[in-house]
């Protein structure tokens, strides 16, 4: 009672802004230990849906439907022909084919493209190079364009750095027997997954989204996103809900949105896994970073006003939030940063037994569980050692907190209502990593 008795005295009799500020800094950790902690749900319902068989796989169309591949690249001499190589070996009717580099560059690329273009229409491959010679709506607008062009049923995206397997539409196509699912979503996988304990980083954290988010976001039938890449939309989803968008950073994460508020369900496949260069330096990452954060707080703005009218259940929408909003973590932890001296020189009990226990919480409800979160993405993958696990989940978990500043400020740009060009992911055509096929999905447990 005395030591309590010690922090109200102390705590009244400290500086006149030392209450505000004090205050000011509990709510920032409090906010980040709220969104921290939305992991524990998140794999509280993991383990819950893993113990459910997952509906078997749906079997292929008597006839394969028209599928236009829309191939958006912006200066990238490195990875295009790469890129149209690998579509145009995927299997499937050559009839029912249609491919199309949406080519907005302003370099070398544009030749290199019309050279594989070329190469391939030889062989009977029906593509073509549909040249921007302006990057309106920049890659909403050049997915927009190839629509109005476009002869398919179905659409399948991939960015310059993916390198599609060869049996992604005949595995991801029949997902589309079900008239009410308007997209399809393949799992990342990374092809330079081992080049630096930056990728590494970077691998984890994606490994996690997409094995632990994605997955339960799907089956426990909540909001899910396509992630801009290495995914097949039904052309009418897209149209009712109402095409491309360039008013946000996160084109693909907005028409997600709209497409499941006007009744369209998503499929995410973990089986299928479409391989990616992962941005390998620090200034790549960052932009990369930059457009996501801001762009995913732009939808936020946009989109959570229709989200909350709509007739999605409430756990719907409270998940949504979390989503959507999840990247305001960034500049609260920036906040907790540079309050943290001026609370303990101002607040002098912050020092005794009450700054223990917020010590104690913030690494229960802040650093324990994304550490957990991070550890079971990599369990869930299979094919890793426990020093790759734990040398992994320390390297992102690191990576997080030095893009704070970076992706703050992405944050707060939002938030001004800034505007913002759509900055492309440099990439180098790095493939250094071991096989995909050694990266194996855990069996669920029966």
């Amino acid at each position: 009672m005395d030591v309590f008795n010690h922090w109200i005295h102390s705590t009244v009799t400290a500086p006149a802004f030392a209450l505000p500020v004090l205050a000011l800094y509990l709510m920032f950790q409090a906010l980040i230990m709220v969104y921290s902690s939305h992991r524990y749900l998140v794999l509280w319902r993991w383990r819950r849906v893993r113990r459910v068989p997952r509906p078997p796989r749906p079997v292929a169309p008597a006839v394969w439907p028209r599928v236009t591949i829309q191939l958006p690249v912006y200066n990238e001499p490195q990875v295009v022909r790469r890129l149209i190589d690998a579509v145009a070996a995927l299997d499937y009717p050559r009839d029912r084919l249609e491919i199309q580099v949406l080519d907005d560059s302003t370099d070398a690329t544009t030749a290199l493209a019309r050279t594989a273009a070329a190469h391939h229409r030889a062989r009977g491959i029906d593509i073509a190079v549909l040249h921007r010679s302006a990057r309106h709506g920049f890659k909403a607008g050049a997915l927009a364009e190839g629509l109005l062009r476009a002869r398919g049923e179905f659409i399948a995206v991939f960015d310059a750095d993916f390198v599609s397997p060869r049996d992604f539409l005949t595995r991801m196509l029949p997902h589309f027997a079900s008239p009410e699912v308007g997209m399809a979503q393949a799992r990342w996988g990374h092809l330079n997954r081992d080049r630096s304990l930056l990728t590494e980083a970077q691998a984890v954290m994606l490994d996690a989204h997409f094995m632990l988010e994605h997955e339960v976001r799907m089956r426990c039938g909540l909001f899910f996103n396509f992630n801009g890449t290495a995914g097949i939309w039904r052309r009418a989803c897209i149209e009712e809900a109402g095409g491309w968008s360039a008013d946000t950073l996160t084109e693909d994460l907005d028409l997600s949105y709209r497409a499941q508020l006007a009744g369209w369900r998503f499929v995410f496949d973990p089986d299928v896994v479409c391989p990616a260069e992962l941005p390998g330096g620090i200034e790549a990452l960052k932009s990369q970073q930059r457009r996501w954060t801001q762009g995913s707080i732009q939808t936020a703005f946009k989109l959570l006003p229709l989200v909350w009218k709509s007739p999605a259940s409430g756990a719907a929408k409270i998940e949504a939030v979390f989503h959507l909003t999840c990247n305001l973590s960034y500049p609260l932890l920036l906040g907790v940063i540079a309050l943290s001296l001026p609370v303990m020189l101002a607040a002098p009990p912050m020092r005794s037994w009450p700054g223990t226990l917020i010590q104690i919480a913030v690494l229960a409800f802040g650093v324990v569980p994304l550490m957990l979160f991070l550890v079971a993405g990599q369990r869930a993958m299979g094919g890793r050692t426990a020093w790759q696990i734990a040398r992994g989940t320390l390297a992102a978990m690191m990576l997080g907190v030095g893009l704070s500043v970076n992706n703050a400020r992405a944050a707060l740009k939002a938030f001004g209502g800034v505007a913002a060009d759509w900055e492309r992911t440099p990439k180098t055509g790095d493939r250094m990593s071991r096989p995909i096929a050694v990266l194996r999905i855990a069996p669920a447990r029966s």
